[in-house]
């Protein structure tokens, strides 16, 4: 068995775009044969894969609404949810050092130390009794690459399947939907497991396996200006919204005057292209609706916007309905 020289570096913040950036960051920092064990936790939070559609997997507007935050990471993937009873991993190795059997060992392992038997297995998740508690995605980059997920130690369940829910408007995504899988807490098998047990568990078998490397927390990384743009970077709509693929959203309404249908192609966050279809008797207005939308984001605010600041948008029952729906979405995709 090869040498390593290991570390374990916990994040002190909550926030997820410090957390994702600063995975990234320790991506940066890997040698040959070394191996990173990177522990930490997001508050309230969706984080959704690289390549996913960030409105067909997350309810965005309540997740807004509710005060949470939407992330986008490197890994491909589905769509979870974080709160402070999740434990979020990451293991950090050079492509000579990099183990996936291993790595997953470490994880089994810390949990046989609290009295809990774990298997490994479906697409990439760790199983208590038939349900899920864990899963794991994986990102290659230039010089090392990680597997990283996530440990359901005491998450609210009921956030979880609110956010977790696809927008009501109709997708054609191509991007990559969630595997929905049954999940549970390991506080159902263990009540009084705390999230500071599960952390020296998943530190100690680490050490067993891969040798007794110093522990380290982030907060110096945080202050180098490189992690600062990073984090910027993961916090930016471009980031989050812009990588999203091409999509056709339909959203619709039936008002007094008529059915009113929009048609959207949105492309990196933005309306594209657009038609407008109305059974309404003004058709002039429906056809000039619908020049008012590309280049705006795809959400009822942004839409409200150009209907109420258009020059051609006068003032009718019309007019007055459509402003009133979209602004009662607010900043959510319809």
């Amino acid at each position: 068995m090869q040498p390593f020289t290991s570390e374990i570096v916990t994040s002190p913040s909550f926030d997820p775009w410090t957390n994702l950036a600063l995975e990234e960051y320790l991506l940066g920092r890997i040698h040959d044969d070394s191996m990173t064990l990177y522990l930490w936790r997001n508050e309230h939070t969706v984080v959704i894969g690289r390549n996913q559609n960030a409105w067909r997997e997350c309810r965005t507007e309540l997740l807004e609404l509710e005060g949470g935050r939407l992330a986008r990471r490197l890994s491909g993937g589905g769509a979870v949810y974080h709160d402070l009873g999740n434990c979020n991993f990451t293991f950090l190795a050079s492509p000579r050092s990099y183990d996936f059997d291993r790595q997953i060992g470490v994880l089994v392992e810390a949990l046989r130390y609290l009295g809990i038997s774990a298997s490994f297995g479906g697409r990439n998740d760790i199983f208590v009794e038939g349900r899920k508690i864990s899963g794991n995605a994986f990102y290659r980059g230039r010089t090392g690459r990680y597997h990283h997920g996530t440990i359901l130690m005491d998450v609210d369940m009921d956030r979880l399947t609110r956010y977790l829910q696809p927008s009501k408007a109709k997708l054609e995504a191509k991007g990559v939907a969630s595997v929905r899988s049954r999940v549970a807490n390991l506080r159902e098998f263990v009540p009084s497991l705390s999230m500071d047990d599960l952390q020296h568990a998943l530190r100690t078998a680490f050490h067993r396996e891969f040798g007794d490397g110093p522990e380290r927390d982030a907060a110096t990384f945080l202050a180098d200006p490189s992690m600062r743009r990073l984090r910027d970077t993961y916090a930016s709509r471009e980031w989050i919204y812009g990588r999203t693929p091409v999509f056709d959203a339909e959203i619709g309404r039936r008002f007094d005057w008529g059915e009113l249908q929009i048609c959207m192609t949105v492309e990196r966050g933005v309306i594209k292209e657009c038609r407008v279809f109305s059974d309404a008797m003004d058709a002039d207005f429906i056809a000039r609706l619908a020049e008012l939308f590309p280049g705006a984001t795809p959400d009822g605010a942004s839409l409200a916007a150009r209907v109420r600041d258009s020059q051609s948008a006068r003032t009718t029952p019309e007019t007055g309905d459509i402003l009133s729906w979209l602004e009662s979405v607010g900043n959510g995709l319809i």
